[in-house]
């Protein structure tokens, strides 16, 4: 009854408003005022909600209306499903021309997440964190990386397209969507792996070359990028924090900027240039320096002389090259100066791939051995505290790369000779000289722990020994004229390679310094034994040039290891900030940089 009566209110109010019934009855409302008021806000509802749609202002996506999105059903989980099972155990999945690298771990990326698509949503909604990986991937030569190894050109391609249907409201195809979340997920991995670990496993290149294990869980890593929208901050934490990286970092950005404006000149060959000589080799050589900032700009009025300022850019440019420091323009630094500059930035990214081999803990006191730059440095506390010169193995005895922990260290240590250079070197010695043994201090054992003798050299025939027929061992008595010196420094290892004294101090002299069999010879053993023991309590009060004195072997156990890494840099930045190069004596760089230049393996 109610109803009725509100009705015939409603009838004669618009009848007086000379409106027909029919017009409003249906509508419920009380005035026309009150019906465009709704129409009103309704149409300002939907402005909103298409806007929001259009600028991609909902969460995380890039936006496009349901009028033209995939159907919601699931179509693009139950895709990635069948993509990734049709590949096989592990998948072979190829988008195009690209392969999908990362076939061990983007399965169980994939599978965690119940085949659910990364990169967009199961409308086709196209999350924002896809241009922030793209645009990562496109900055990778900053890392000394090349972009086109992670998808870089396939990836922009597809995304222009899909935003292409986007834009024109087509139908959007879920086969292209699932090729272009693989291709995603993938780069994110490999990308991943390649500033974590590297993108070249050195033990391939050199079976003297041991790399840091280090591991990480990238899916995890993928997915907390996705969840937290921090792609670029996921990737970046994936980086060497060593300050050195870093600095490898920098130096890339000068040189390739050096480059970028034509790099520097190539001094044509010529006399020796030297302080005092005139000429337009002196005025390129001085331009070469400025270039690379080994003199400033202002010292440029004395064009064609080679004045005390050019000596100094000289000076500055052989220390930082490891030649020999004369001031003057010989062959070897007139070589160094015409390396071209694309040369140079290939060495500073070579190098970076080498500091992400590395552990990411070097440790709080550690000792780093620069095989390429033949010396040694004690580091505490991000500090630089002591540098010595060292020997390393000869060409044909490389001193292998590795990261070792020392643990003990000797005191008149005996050398019990390695069988390989027993055979090598000692036992031709023995043939010219049937004293050499004795001249040297040397014993001659057969067997091992308790059924160890000693044998007469006199008693055995040295002519018919080699290499597969060797029974014996050498052993040189401690003393002044061992080979192992007066201390060794022990950090068990594979490659039984050790730290350690010598007699033959006049090698240190030398600006290179490959004369060892692959052990690495200290200048400074004494200082480098009281530092490491001196905050071993059992030894505030010991002299150790005093135990050494006595003559007798002595092992000294330390209360804390210490790491040691035997590195082999060829480019880094100093303490004081400056680039330094230096020769590759072992032709390593030159495998490596092969190796980089090809795409990456599955994995």
């Amino acid at each position: 009854m109610k109803h009725a009566e509100d009705n015939n209110r409603k009838e004669v109010y618009w009848s007086n408003r000379g409106k027909t019934n029919q017009q409003y009855i249906s509508s419920g409302f009380e005035s026309p005022e009150e019906l465009l008021y709704h129409i009103k806000m309704r149409l300002r509802f939907w402005i909103i909600i298409n806007i929001v749609l259009y600028i991609g202002l909902y969460p995380g996506i890039a936006g496009i209306s349901d009028s033209y999105a995939v159907d919601n059903s699931g179509q693009l989980s139950e895709i990635l499903r069948n993509r990734i099972e049709a590949g096989g155990v592990p998948p072979e999945i190829v988008i195009g021309d690209d392969v999908i690298c990362s076939s061990t771990i983007l399965p169980l990326f994939y599978e965690k997440r119940n085949y659910k698509p990364a990169w967009t949503d199961e409308n086709g909604l196209l999350y924002s964190q896809a241009d922030d990986l793209v645009r990562m991937i496109s900055e990778a030569g900053q890392e000394g990386l090349r972009p086109e190894n992670y998808h870089l050109k396939k990836l922009e391609k597809m995304l222009s397209e899909v935003r292409k249907d986007y834009g024109k409201k087509l139908p959007l195809n879920p086969y292209k969507l699932v090729d272009l979340d693989l291709l995603l997920s993938d780069a994110f991995l490999v990308y991943g792996s390649h500033l974590w670990a590297g993108s070249i496993n050195p033990e391939t290149l050199d079976p003297k070359w041991n790399a840091a294990q280090k591991e990480i869980d990238l899916t995890e890593v993928l997915q907390s990028a996705l969840d937290s929208r921090q792609v670029e901050k996921s990737l970046k934490g994936l980086l060497p924090v060593q300050s050195g990286y870093a600095g490898l970092q920098m130096i890339l950005a000068v040189y390739k900027r050096i480059s970028s404006q034509g790099g520097w000149p190539t001094l044509p060959s010529g006399p020796v240039m030297k302080k005092g000589d005139r000429g337009e080799r002196i005025f390129m050589l001085r331009q070469r320096l400025i270039i690379a900032g080994d003199i400033d700009q202002s010292y440029q009025d004395n064009g064609d002389l080679f004045d005390d300022a050019l000596e100094e850019g000289v000076l500055r440019f052989q220390k930082r090259h490891g030649l020999d420091l004369d001031g003057v323009v010989g062959i070897k630094t007139l070589a160094a100066l015409n390396v071209p500059v694309k040369k140079r930035i290939q060495q500073i990214e070579l190098n970076m791939e080498r500091w992400r081999w590395l552990p990411n803990d070097l440790g709080m006191r550690f000792i780093l051995v620069n095989i390429a730059n033949f010396e040694l440095d004690v580091f505490e506390n991000d500090e630089l505290i002591m540098n010595m010169r060292v020997i390393v193995g000869k060409e044909y005895r490389r001193t292998p790369v590795f990261t070792g922990s020392m643990t003990y260290l000797v005191l008149n240590p005996y050398w019990y000779v390695p069988a390989s250079l027993a055979v090598r070197d000692i036992v031709p010695s023995i043939r010219k000289d049937p004293a050499y043994l004795t001249k040297n201090n040397m014993s001659v054992f057969q067997g091992y722990g308790a059924d160890s003798k000693v044998i007469e050299p006199d008693n055995v025939d040295w002519k018919r020994i080699n290499t597969r027929n060797f029974p014996y061992r050498f052993r040189q008595d401690p003393g002044p004229d061992n080979a192992l010196g007066r201390i060794k420094f022990m950090f068990p290892n594979k490659f039984n390679v050790y730290l350690h004294d010598t007699p033959s101090r006049e090698l240190f002299a030398k600006n290179v310094r490959t004369f060892s069999s692959g052990c690495i010879r200290i200048q400074q053993p004494v200082e480098l034994a009281e530092y490491i023991l001196r905050n071993d309590p059992k030894w505030k009060n010991e002299n150790i040039m005093e135990d050494i004195g006595s003559g007798k072997e002595k092992s000294v156990w330390l209360s804390t290891p210490v790491p040691v890494h035997i590195l082999y840099w060829t480019a880094w930045m100093d303490e004081d900030g400056v680039v330094q190069f230096r020769n590759d004596i072992y032709g390593r760089d030159a495998k490596l940089a092969k190796a980089m230049l090809e795409k990456p393996p599955k994995g």
